[in-house]
């Protein structure tokens, strides 16, 4: 609930200047009882009411009970709804933008969405940190995968994050991009928020998923980028001049330490070269314990 009045803001506020009309907002809401599902209801005359349409969902599913994996793919899928049900009212040019329990600004959502066109890439993704400490940590270890096929940062088999400061330290390539906040191309990544292409959702070819059967245990975002590589759609970016917290504190915290977007974006001109996948991706099981590597299109080929 506290997160919602500057998530909604930033939203609202991107709503209007994309122009709302081309705007739809959708939204699940699950389980609470702090007055967010109020407070989302309510928001439909005021959607409505500047020219975008609002889909509004209450879930009763609950990640942490069952196969968390296999709901929070539903939940997605679920928030996409309104896309994928009547995929003849949305233009395959349609960007998707998916954006997670994360306190972000305006700036960062049109950024995103201008990288995406600007690339012609499938995909963009910011980076997401979280306060370690002194110093953030880059937070969505689990999901993102560069081109070299390995975690952003170097994690061993005990799980420890010492080496969280080196981020892309095994991609000299990726690294420059990322000091210098250039876009770049990596393998996945969904980092608390995305912009995406809503074409393979609109032709049915791509859902939110658990893994399959013999397929690496991962996050449904990452198997999403999977898919999304499977079927021709692997030009999917990073954008390091939009940096992201959880947090409202944590995010005035992470702008003032990374820069606000609108800092980096004269300098982010560079295209893009886009490659083929990796031959390999670090599959990371049991807490880091037992790592392996796996082809990136493992049980779908």
């Amino acid at each position: 609930m506290n997160k919602l009045p500057q998530l909604l803001g930033s939203v609202v506020e991107a709503i209007r200047l994309l122009g709302p009309e081309q705007c739809a907002l959708s939204i699940v809401e699950g389980r609470s009882d702090d007055g967010t599902y109020e407070v989302l209801d309510s928001l439909q005359k005021e959607i409505e009411g500047i020219g975008a349409k609002y889909f509004f969902n209450s879930s009763d599913l609950d990640p942490t009970a069952g196969e968390r994996i296999a709901v929070l793919a539903e939940l997605r899928n679920q928030a996409l709804e309104p896309l994928t049900s009547h995929p003849h009212q949305y233009s395959n040019d349609s960007t998707v933008i998916f954006i997670n329990d994360v306190s972000l600004c305006m700036e960062d959502i049109l950024e995103l969405v201008h990288q995406r066109v600007y690339q012609g890439a499938d995909m963009t993704c910011p980076l997401d940190w979280a306060w370690v400490g002194v110093d953030p940590t880059f937070y969505d270890v689990w999901i993102a995968r560069g081109m070299t096929g390995d975690t952003f940062f170097d994690i061993p088999e005990d799980g420890n994050y010492n080496s969280a400061w080196n981020i892309f330290w095994n991609d000299p390539k990726a690294h420059e991009a990322y000091v210098n906040h250039k876009s770049f191309q990596v393998f996945s990544c969904w980092n608390g928020a995305t912009a995406f292409t809503a074409k393979p959702l609109l032709d049915e070819t791509i859902k939110f998923r658990k893994n399959h059967k013999n397929e690496c245990y991962t996050g449904e975002p990452h198997l999403f980028c999977k898919d999304m590589w499977f079927h021709g759609y692997g030009k999917i970016a990073v954008v390091p001049s939009v940096n992201i917290e959880y947090s409202d504190d944590g995010q005035q915290r992470i702008k003032a330490k990374k820069g606000f977007a609108s800092q980096w974006v004269e300098g982010d001109r560079d295209k893009i070269e886009w490659q083929n996948p990796p031959q390999n991706v670090k599959c990371v099981m049991d807490g880091y314990a037992r790592s392996t590597w796996v082809p990136w299109d493992e049980a779908l080929a």
